[in-house]
Order: C-alpha cells, then sequence, then structure tokens
C-alpha cells in the first residue's frame, strides 16, 4: 500500500456501519480530524491513547501528525481495517481489542500520554469521571475528548450559569478545561441528534490540604438538592454548616452560585 484509500472506502471494503448500541458516529472529514488531533498541541513523537477508533478516522490523524497510537476498540468488525492502519505506520500503532471501561489504561504507558479520542456518547462521561478522580498528578498529560455538546458545556460551565453542576467542580478544582471547537452534527455519519463539541483538558496542582471524597460529598448534597439553599442541602455534612460560617459563605445561598474555589475551600475546612 503506497496511499491510504479515503476513510469512504475502507468502510466500505470491510462491510462497517456505526453501531448505536456501541454509540459510534464516524466523522470521514480529514481536515477536521486532523485539526482534532492538534488540539493538544505538537504531537511528533508523543505518546497517544485512543478509544473507540472505529474504522480509524482520527487514529489516522495521529499518526500523520507523528504520534505513537495505543487504541482500545470494542467493535471486533473495526479491527481488520486498524490493522491495515497499523501496517501502513509500522511500529506507531497498537490495538487492544476491549471495553475501555475494563481496560487498565495507565499500565500500557511508561510516560504519560495524551489522551485524544471521539468517545462513545454512552460511555464518554464515565470514562471522563473515572479519569478526573484518579490520583493525582494522574497519569495522562491532556485529555482532548469529543462529546455532545449539552456535556461540554457543563465541563467548562462557571458558577451562576445553568450548567453548573458536579461534573464542572470535578473537571475544574484540579485541571483546566475549555472547549477547543464544536462540531456540527451534519459532520458525522450517521448525525447524531445533537451537536457536538471538542473539550481539551490540562492537569494542574491540587489544591492543598483538599480531599477528593469530601469534595464528593459535598457537591453530591449540594447539586442534589439544587433549588434549595445550602443550609437545607448541606444540613447532612457532618461540619458544613459551621465550615460556611467560619469562611463567610451565606448558608441562604444555593449551589449553582458556590465557585469551585469556595467548594474547594469548604472541602479544606472539612478535612
Amino acid at each position: 500500500m503506497t496511499e491510504l484509500p479515503p476513510l469512504r472506502e475502507v468502510i466500505k471494503k470491510h462491510g462497517l456501519s456505526a453501531s448505536k448500541a456501541l454509540g459510534q458516529n464516524f466523522l470521514f472529514d480529514h481536515q477536521l480530524l486532523a485539526r482534532i488531533a492538534k488540539v493538544p498541541g505538537d504531537l511528533a513523537g508523543a505518546e497517544v491513547f485512543e478509544v473507540g477508533p472505529g474504522p480509524g478516522g482520527l487514529t489516522r490523524a495521529l499518526l500523520e501528525g507523528g504520534a505513537s497510537v495505543t487504541a482500545v476498540e470494542r467493535d471486533r468488525r473495526c479491527i481488520p481495517a486498524l490493522a491495515e492502519l497499523g501496517e501502513f505506520f509500522p511500529g506507531k500503532l497498537e490495538v487492544i481489542e476491549g471495553d475501555a471501561l475494563e481496560v487498565d489504561a495507565p499500565a500500557l504507558f511508561a510516560g504519560k500520554p495524551h489522551v485524544v479520542a471521539n468517545l462513545p456518547y454512552n460511555v464518554g462521561t464515565a470514562l471522563l469521571i473515572g479519569w478526573l478522580s484518579a490520583e493525582w498528578k494522574p497519569w495522562w498529560a491532556s485529555l482532548t475528548l469529543m462529546f455532545q455538546k449539552e456535556v461540554a458545556e457543563r465541563i467548562v460551565a462557571q458558577a451562576g450559569s445553568e450548567a453548573y453542576g458536579r461534573l464542572a467542580v470535578l473537571a475544574q478544582w484540579r485541571s483546566t478545561p475549555r472547549i477547543a471547537m464544536t462540531v456540527h452534527r451534519s459532520a458525522f455519519t450517521p448525525p447524531p441528534k445533537v451537536m457536538s463539541a471538542v473539550v481539551h483538558i490540562v492537569p494542574t496542582e491540587a489544591p492543598e490540604g483538599v480531599k477528593l471524597k469530601t469534595l464528593e460529598a459535598l457537591t453530591a448534597a449540594a447539586f442534589g438538592q439544587r433549588r434549595k439553599m445550602l443550609r437545607q442541602s448541606l444540613r447532612g455534612v457532618p461540619g458544613a454548616l459551621a465550615a460556611m460560617e467560619q469562611l463567610g459563605i451565606e448558608s441562604s445561598r444555593r449551589a449553582e452560585t458556590v465557585s469551585v474555589a469556595e467548594f474547594v475551600s469548604l472541602a479544606r475546612v472539612l478535612g
């Protein structure tokens, strides 16, 4: 093979179609895929972890950018197409057939890879929460992930906005997320019912004296009853009301008005 065939030809050759059960939506636009692959920066010589490569559109763009890719694919129908891609880039692509929710990703790498993926919609949020809840500093250098636009907005939301909630706090208390680009539904085959967006997340230093378990308990209680005042929603969290008084956080406020920094301060006081 002297050059790679268009992705549509690869899909036709292998009789592939997007599986609704696996949350698949294929991207064919090579320029768009190349733009996504460049979001983390120059990946020449870098290691990349990809989840759900499907027929390999984004994988191809990552390999063309000089990255070495380890990909986890659950759909065995796609394995032959990915194998052909691996032959074109010898020694640069390792494909693991399996479920990304069950694969021990950190054990696959000696260093810290960049995670770049057009995540299957049905497991995307679960994977993100797992990666954000891992030991810090994390096993990954950055996350570049495609989500439904609504989920992406929840990740980057600021206090006071309708999208602000537990996911925003989890994503922002020790990392910096941004929406790198939006992707129109028409770019996918088949087109999903919603718009999509690519989120780029870079880890930062974890605030000192703050436990993830405490922060999770606070946000679960606060946003579990987000229409109630904090004096009611946090009543079941031992010490929370006293901590608010100590920090000067009005107990009449509601969860969506409490900034990430304020939740972190509360968690630090609670220990």
